[in-house]
């Protein structure tokens, strides 16, 4: 997810810690029995390792503490970051291989910062595309159009399943949400069923698209999936959305609510903001399939392009409010009229400003800790345990479910950490679960955790699980249309 939360969103990791103590409890139970395959020193049952997993855990703890100590969840892991690779640091100094360390921290670092600046010229786009008012007159046009409950119910679940791959879930979750709790405001039980849609449609539909989910750009940027092979999951997804959507609306009324006015015009320019977004993304693609180079390197020439059309913006708005102005006074449409005096320049750094540093510096956290973890042997010690002695096709489904109570994150990045030998469908497996697992707890994805925020009381954990049956019968149909429609791509590895 290329998450854009608002303030008003809770801590996404909130009540995982259950989750972290059972993955790293199973890792340091089979401490004895695997070997390093990362750094040359293997540190898994050494005093340093065992130190660094218990910082992991604190920090993590601290983090689904959020809510109540009201602290940023970047802090612990930052800190927790840097406990870690200094205490690699200082083995390594000791051990008179200071090059290593130095080396492997680099390479962790550098992972970071491409998906970093990737994730950037995303947020920023979006919150422009905010700020122009796109998602606010899509709302609008929802809400004025008085469908029924039933209809709401499909049409938010569809847009979510179609938004997400370009918008991402979160932001595709949040509009959604506003648009059910403001039209069937009141109606507990109506509310809780399409938000618990919303989540599921906008965590499956993130899953078939490099830009729907941070997993999914770990996975492209890794080079382990082109752009275009992402689609292959597209029916898997689709059927991880649909099987629940079509049971829970056969419990839904099919009523009218009450009707809702709400007008909403889009600023200058949002449309031609969204073409360059597509833009951007084609250039991105561009540069990955046909030069070979970083993703990254579209997108921040993509970053290029919002900055000379915000220039545009800027240098002509005085010549469009005149034209504007002169037009409206004609008309006499004195409510557009009005709203010419509140007009103020687009500004492109204020959109990069307002993304989410907070996640931003989370995300270098957890990417660190894993890093460092994953150089002291453990990751290969979980591969060892996971990929060699178990079936691939068992783990990756068993690490989409773990990722309902972890984070898909620390779970996608350690198994990339790993790299354990699989075929181009288990890939495309570990994708598909990591990315629609999140789906089967209120709390396993960011798109669940915020709706809980914004449609508080209406929406809850207990709410979300009395359907997880429904929504584990969809995953479990997902991955089962994966192996069938995919068969050829697992041919490598039985």
């Amino acid at each position: 997810m290329l998450t854009t939360c608002r303030s008003t969103c809770p801590p996404r990791h909130a009540a995982r810690w259950p989750g972290i103590v059972v993955l790293f409890t199973l890792t340091l139970l089979f401490s004895g029995t695997a070997h390093a395959v990362t750094g040359e020193l293997d540190l898994t049952g050494s005093f340093v390792g065992l130190l660094a997993v218990a910082v992991f855990v604190l920090a993590y703890a601290l983090v689904m503490a959020e809510e109540k100590i009201h602290m940023r969840k970047s802090k612990p892991v930052l800190v927790a970051a840097g406990i870690i690779w200094a205490l690699i640091g200082w083995v390594y100094v000791k051990s008179g291989m200071p090059a290593e360390s130095e080396h492997a921290f680099r390479v962790t670092l550098l992972e970071f910062t491409e998906l970093m600046l990737f994730l950037l010229v995303a947020m920023t786009y979006i919150n422009a595309m905010d700020e122009r008012r796109v998602f606010d007159a899509l709302r609008s046009w929802m809400v004025r159009k008085g469908f029924s409950y039933r209809q709401l119910f499909w049409i938010t679940g569809l847009l979510a399943f179609v938004i997400s791959p370009i918008a991402d879930n979160l932001t595709t979750a949040l509009l959604m949400c506003a648009v059910i709790t403001k039209v069937a405001e009141g109606d507990k039980r109506f509310i809780n069923l399409a938000c618990i849609n919303i989540v599921v449609a906008a965590n499956a539909g993130g899953a078939f698209s490099p830009f729907g989910d941070i997993t999914t750009l770990m996975v492209w940027q890794a080079g382990l999936i082109e752009f275009q092979e992402f689609f292959e999951l597209f029916v898997p997804s689709l059927v991880n959305f649909l099987i629940p959507a079509v049971l829970m609306s056969a419990f839904i009324k099919n009523r009218y609510p009450d009707s809702v006015e709400e007008d909403v015009y889009l600023k200058r320019g949002a449309r031609r903001i969204i073409g360059l977004f597509l833009l951007t993304v084609a250039t991105a693609v561009a540069c990955h399939v046909l030069l070979h180079l970083p993703p990254v390197l579209g997108m921040m020439t993509g970053l290029g392009y919002l900055q000379f059309f915000g220039y545009y913006l800027r240098q002509s708005l005085p010549r469009s409010l005149e034209r504007k102005r002169s037009r409206y006074t004609q008309r006499g449409d004195w409510k557009k009229l009005e709203q010419l005096g509140s007009v103020v320049p687009f500004d492109v750094f204020n959109r990069v400003a307002r993304a989410e540093w907070d996640t931003l510096l989370f995300f270098y956290g957890v990417v660190m800790c894993v890093g460092g973890l994953g150089f002291m042997g453990y990751l290969g010690m979980l591969s060892e345990l996971l990929y060699t002695g178990w079936n691939a096709t068992w783990a990756n489904i068993a690490l989409g479910v773990i990722s309902a109570v972890v984070d898909n994150i620390p779970v996608m990045f350690a198994v990339l950490t790993m790299e354990p030998d699989m075929s181009h469908g288990h890939w495309l497996l570990i994708t598909l679960t990591a990315g629609v697992g999140g789906s089967l707890l209120s709390i396993g994805s960011a798109a669940g955790v915020a709706l809980m925020g914004q449609a508080r009381g209406n929406y809850t954990f207990m709410g979300h699980l009395r359907w997880s049956p429904v929504i584990a019968l969809g995953y479990a149909a997902s991955v089962a249309t994966h192996l069938w429609l995919n068969a050829g791509s697992f041919a490598l590895h039985g």
